[in-house]
Formats: C-alpha cells, structure tokens, sequence
C-alpha cells in the first residue's frame, strides 16, 4: 500500500473524541482509542498521553509520566508520577496513589497503555544507596526529541547520595553521547 493509501486509510479509522469530552488536544494530537468508564465518563487515548476525567474536567498524563499501569478485573490501575525537583538535567519523580478507572468494555485501551507505556522507556536501572535505592529510567517524552533522566527515589533514600549517584549517571550519559 501506497504512503497515501495508508495516510487515507488512518485518518478514515481514527477515532473519535466522546461527546461530552472536556479537554483540550493540542493541534498535532491525534486519538488513538477511546475507553467508556463504567460511571459513564471516558478515557482517551492520544500519542502524546492518557486523559482522564478530573472532576469536570478531563486531563492529560503524558506516557511518560505512568509509572505504572495495570489491567485488574476490568478496570485499569494508573499510578502517575510528578516532578519533584532537578539533579541538572535528571528529573526526580515521585508516585501519587494510585487510581483506578473500571471501563464499560476495555476495547484497545490496555493493549494500548501497555504499548505507550513500555515504548516510552528506553532502559532502566535499580541502584542501592543509603536508607534506601532509586529507579535511574530514561524515557521517551512523546512529542520531544531525545530522552530524559527520570530518578525514582525510595522514601528514606539519603538525599547526597541520591544527589552524588545522579550527577555520576549524568556524566556516564553524557561521555557516552559524546562517544558514540
């Protein structure tokens, strides 16, 4: 099939937003699948995140800020993360509770979170530390080029050593760009 064959083809399959939908795609985001939640509100999937309703409202988490994602007895289990701080360019990222979105049908969501989800990483690595260790993630943020440093610390990890171990990775990554 031709580039325009394909190009046609996707846009005559793409999904439609759910009525009702309350948040704002940026112009270049495309939907990928829609999820109907049990108590009638929705889940929409797009390249760049995940929009979940937020009171009135609907909101985005970007991929790479899933931490984890699971699919449990028809309903999808999200915890996201948040920025807390910087170790130059690293991102300290830290989990909020974990949410819970029991869909009507699961449709192509969990396939698709799990695509978006996994694509987004691109190597992880588990350090020990003192009082307690770190996730070191590199990660895809859909719509940027490149990959960033997310640090996961453990609640109780020493922060100089957790601050001495990024700034190493850092300097690893950084020979290694300039190596390579």
């Amino acid at each position: 099939m031709s580039t325009w064959g394909r190009l046609l083809r996707g846009l005559a399959t793409a999904p439609e937003l759910p009525p009702g939908f309350t948040g704002r795609l940026d112009p270049a985001e495309q939907v990928v699948t829609t999820g109907e939640l049990a108590d009638g509100g929705h889940l929409v999937l797009t390249q760049l995140g995940l929009w979940v309703p937020e009171g009135a409202e609907a909101r985005r988490v970007g991929w790479h800020l899933v931490s984890k994602a699971v699919w449990d007895n028809g309903a999808l289990v999200i915890t996201e993360s948040v920025g807390i701080g910087r170790v130059g360019e690293a991102v300290l990222l830290s989990d909020l509770p974990p949410r819970c979105f029991a869909l009507a049908a699961p449709g192509k969501v969990p396939e698709v979170v799990r695509q978006r989800v996994t694509g987004s990483i691109r190597s992880s690595q588990r350090c020990e530390l003192p009082g307690g260790g770190a996730w070191f993630v590199q990660r895809r943020v859909p719509g940027h080029d490149g990959v960033v440093l997310q640090v996961r610390a453990d609640p109780g990890t020493a922060p100089d050593a957790l601050a001495a171990k990024v700034s190493e990775v850092l300097a690893c990554l950084s020979w290694l760009a300039e190596s390579g």
